[in-house]
């Protein structure tokens, strides 16, 4: 037997309105908590910001006219950036980068004496850039070390200007006493690298730094150092110097001709500067003497070193050691590739073992002194990387380390006066004066300085004593 629980029809709608009324009901509730659930989270309106008021005035007295209200306006940000020059950089480049206005620099450009000023540029240049929206308002440019292009955007259009800013030139006298080398002594008297290869360079046609340098060696040196707004930015040129070599004197003032030229002259204006440089390249170290009787180190037999051998790194620049004209430049046997320059009186040098030659360094070229000719290296019959330089007084070999060189031209008359009136103050810096001795003290033994050595008669016959 089969029970079924199915009720009757009559019952079933019966029930009907009964749940569709249940229903509706819970509909209606949910929406109308729908409804409060959204009032509530429904934000504020915003609150307009209080009024600005302006201060005003008393009333003004009877006929005095009343200022005109005052007027808020809201100023534009700018920005202000740095832009550092790179290479190959461009003024049109950096506005394309920056997304500046083009029509601005062409305003900019068009005003009238600062072009070059504005364009020239190098790396590492630093342009100041004020612009909003791409707008320049301002470009600011050192031009120099003493001057500083400023434009301004103006309601009439830009506006440019040179600012001045001057440097103060101050002088100052050091001395030091050499111990190892001529730059560990300028450090310790707290003169710059800069400086001590100046002296070197002044003194450089009398003594050979890398081997007549000895400890208790001297020098004092006069020069200058550039100061802007109270702050030192470098050292200037050398004005007077004074070395002691050796126990042997020698003094170097700086005098500028009327042609503009500078050079360094002895206290009796004859020229420091000689006729052909004691040693054409930078070098480490002599690695091979003057030897007329040397046995060569790869052939074992002897043969004669007829000149010095300057040991330096391949690529080191070679110098022309005096004006002239190149005679040969190419392969030349055990010389590998070689220079042989021509100088006036029969004079003519050779550069050996070169690795490659300067550009346009060919028969017929003309040099001047100190003109980098070639680059070191061991070509043709060289067991490493150096220089082989020769001297040759017509034809003949002389040694290179102590030939007498001629020297360059002195001073003339109409020039030697004005040199000697500024040759003064500066030898007196060089060897200022003792102070004098307390009241009441025993009078020291007059001993000669060296501003009383300063004479042509005791001085100046090192200028030739000192190359033999």
């Amino acid at each position: 037997m089969v029970l079924r629980n199915n009720l009757p029809a009559s019952k079933i709608s019966s029930r009907i309105p009964v749940i569709a009324i249940r229903a509706i009901g819970c509909v209606t509730l949910f929406c109308a908590a729908a409804l409060f659930w959204r009032v509530t989270r429904q934000e504020k309106p915003d609150v307009a910001p209080p009024p600005i008021h302006i201060a005003q005035s008393a009333p003004a007295a009877p006929g005095v006219p009343r200022p005109a209200p005052l007027q808020v306006e809201q100023a534009s940000v700018a920005s202000i950036v740095e832009v550092i020059v790179g290479r190959n950089d461009t003024l049109d480049a950096i506005f394309r980068r920056m997304s500046l206005n083009k029509s601005d620099l062409a305003a900019i450009r068009a005003l009238p004496g600062i072009r070059q000023s504005l364009d020239f540029l190098k790396p590492g240049d630093a342009i100041q850039l004020k612009h909003s929206d791409g707008d320049i308002k301002e470009l600011t440019r050192k031009v120099s070390e003493t001057q500083t292009l400023n434009v301004v955007r103006q309601e009439s259009g830009f506006e440019a200007k040179m600012i001045y800013n001057p440097v103060e030139v101050r002088v100052r006298t050091a001395t030091a006493t050499i111990e190892s080398s001529l730059f560990q002594a300028a450090g310790a008297a707290d003169i710059s690298d800069t400086v001590a290869l100046k002296l070197a360079n002044v003194f450089a046609w009398d003594i050979d730094f890398v081997l007549d340098i000895r400890d208790g060696d001297r020098f004092t040196a006069v020069y200058e150092q550039i100061y802007q707004d109270g702050k030192y930015l470098r050292d200037g040129d050398v004005l007077a110097a004074e070395f002691v070599n050796g126990g042997r004197l020698y003094r170097a003032i700086r005098f500028v001709a009327d042609s503009g030229s500078a050079g360094y002259y002895t206290p009796a204006g004859l020229a420091m500067r000689k006729a052909f440089l004691r040693a054409p390249v930078d070098f480490t170290r002599v690695s091979s003497a003057f030897n007329p009787h040397r046995q060569h180190p790869i052939l074992n037999t002897i043969r004669g070193h007829m000149g010095t051998d300057y040991a330096a790194p391949t690529g080191t620049p070679v110098h022309a050691a005096g004006e002239g004209r190149v005679s040969f430049a190419g392969q030349r046997g055990g010389y590998g590739k070689a220079i042989v320059l021509t100088h006036g009186g029969d004079v003519s040098t050779l550069y050996g073992h070169l690795s490659r030659f300067a550009r346009n360094m060919r028969a017929g070229t003309h040099v001047q002194q100190g003109e980098v000719i070639g680059y070191v290296g061991m070509s043709g019959l060289a067991t490493g990387p150096h220089l082989h330089y020769e001297y040759l007084i017509g034809g003949v070999h002389r040694n290179p380390q102590t030939v007498q060189l001629p020297g360059a031209e002195s001073l003339r008359a109409d020039a030697l006066q004005r040199f000697r009136a500024q040759a003064v103050p500066l030898l007196a810096s060089l060897s200022p004066q003792p102070a004098p001795p307390p009241a009441g003290a025993l009078p020291a033994v007059a001993l000669p300085s060296l501003a009383d050595t300063a004479g042509a008669a005791t001085i100046e016959p090192h200028a030739k004593a000192a190359v033999n």
